[in-house]
């Protein structure tokens, strides 16, 4: 299989890859623990192609919020900022409902930002 990289041209996104990124699939964060380990979490991942970044939400206590907040690192290559605002994070949930579904209420719901700077692509997307 043939892996390729793509970086956002948000006006232009490949079609193939957009329907890829609205299908119900799972991914992984990965942030780093402070001795530098990887930590690999299954996440559910929100393309936002008019705000140009991807959502994740999570529990604000989380390791993958903590470590995000500090690290960079995901399937989508990026930068992730948590982000606590009542606005962002509804844009988050609203964004995961329609990939996933609608998630439970948690008070302590954080949103986690990344802005993308490259796609990691294969089986012809682009």
């Amino acid at each position: 299989m043939r892996v390729t990289s793509w970086q956002p041209g948000w006006a232009d996104f490949p079609p193939a890859l957009l329907e890829f990124w609205t299908e119900r699939h799972l991914c992984t964060l990965t942030t780093l623990r402070a001795d530098g380990r990887p930590h690999v979490i299954p996440v559910g991942v929100a393309l936002d192609v008019e705000e140009s970044c991807a959502w994740v939400i999570t529990n604000g206590t989380s390791r993958k919020a903590h470590q995000a907040a500090a690290t960079r690192g995901s399937a989508i290559e990026g930068t992730a900022r948590v982000l606590t605002d009542e606005a962002s994070v509804q844009r988050a949930v609203d964004r995961y409902a329609a990939r996933y579904r609608t998630p439970k209420p948690n008070p302590l719901r954080v949103a986690l930002r990344i802005e993308v700077d490259r796609f990691l692509v294969s089986g012809g997307l682009v």
